[in-house]
């Protein structure tokens, strides 16, 4: 099921997975600067979360469903994101909300928990850095978020490698209740890219982590 989301930018689209009975959370979630809802993470929770009683609900930004390949800047992004989250709280008003995304998803799924209620945020593969600049940290997006906050991030993320997110969580004040899953031999795209590597395995890497943090927020 498809929902169509109002924006100041134009429509974004709302790609719902419901829950195998009554849901006991929805987790929506955005995607990357340079992908869709069809990545292999968030389609891997869309695929396989409402058994276990979670709605997925991804959502496409209008950016990208306008066809542009190129992200809008981070307060723009913030900015469309607000219109999802109320036509998600509206059609489900008494199921606990968690927010989350890949990557520049992640990042405004973030800022958004750092100012409104939320019961979780699942950030998977944080773009903690641009690539080989580990001077400029975002780490105060992560510190920021004013909920339980689950980090699955890829072993050799060059946005940022699992001990480079577990020492930048550690330094911050008042980080909070903060969980870190590495991802072995994944990149920042979290998807199989080498040969051998087992699309089911890597599945449960990322699906096994984020229900049990659904399930002790929930």
């Amino acid at each position: 099921m498809d929902l169509t989301v109002e924006t100041a930018q134009g429509p974004g689209r709302l790609v719902v997975a419901e829950a195998t009975g009554a849901p006991s959370t929805v987790l929506l979630l955005g995607h990357g600067a340079g992908g869709g809802v069809e990545a292999f993470d968030l389609r891997a929770l869309a695929d396989v979360l409402p058994a276990a009683g979670v709605t997925v609900v991804r959502y496409s930004q209008p950016w990208r469903e306008a066809g542009r390949k190129v992200a809008v800047s981070p307060p723009r992004l913030d900015e469309a994101w607000a219109p999802a989250v109320e036509v998600v709280a509206t059609r489900w008003p008494s199921v606990p909300l968690v927010v989350g995304g890949r990557s520049a998803g992640a990042r405004v799924a973030c800022r958004w928990a750092a100012t409104h209620e939320v019961m979780g945020v699942v950030a998977l593969s944080f773009p903690l850095h641009p690539p080989g600049r580990p001077e400029a940290s975002r780490v105060d997006e992560l510190a920021g978020a004013r909920a339980p906050l689950l980090v699955v991030q890829g072993e050799s993320d060059p946005f940022g490698r699992p001990d480079e997110i577990r020492d930048a969580i550690d330094a911050a004040d008042h980080a909070g209740d903060r969980t870190l899953v590495e991802v072995p031999g994944a990149r920042h795209g979290l998807e199989p890219h080498r040969v051998g590597d087992d699309p089911a395995t890597r599945v449960a890497a990322i699906v096994g982590p984020v229900r049990e943090f659904l399930t002790r927020v929930g």
